[in-house]
């Protein structure tokens, strides 16, 4: 799944540990995030979403062999 979690930090100037902080997360989930190595739990999915004021399918885009199953 791709995700846009690492250009919207970036674009508002927020470092990994920051955005971190603010969902409740460690920096380490952060970063397994942003490089695809974890796939955030729905509730998680939205707080980001909502934080970036995004909607989920807007910040969260499945490959296409994940769409297709």
């Amino acid at each position: 799944m791709r995700n846009r979690v690492r250009e919207q930090r970036a674009h508002r100037g927020l470092s990994q540990a920051e955005l971190a902080a603010a969902l409740g997360v460690s920096r380490q989930t952060v970063i397994s995030i942003e490089n695809g190595r974890y796939l955030p739990s729905l509730p998680l999915a939205f707080r980001i979403a909502r934080f970036f004021d995004l909607t989920v399918d807007k910040m969260f885009d499945p490959d296409d062999e994940e769409a297709a199953t």
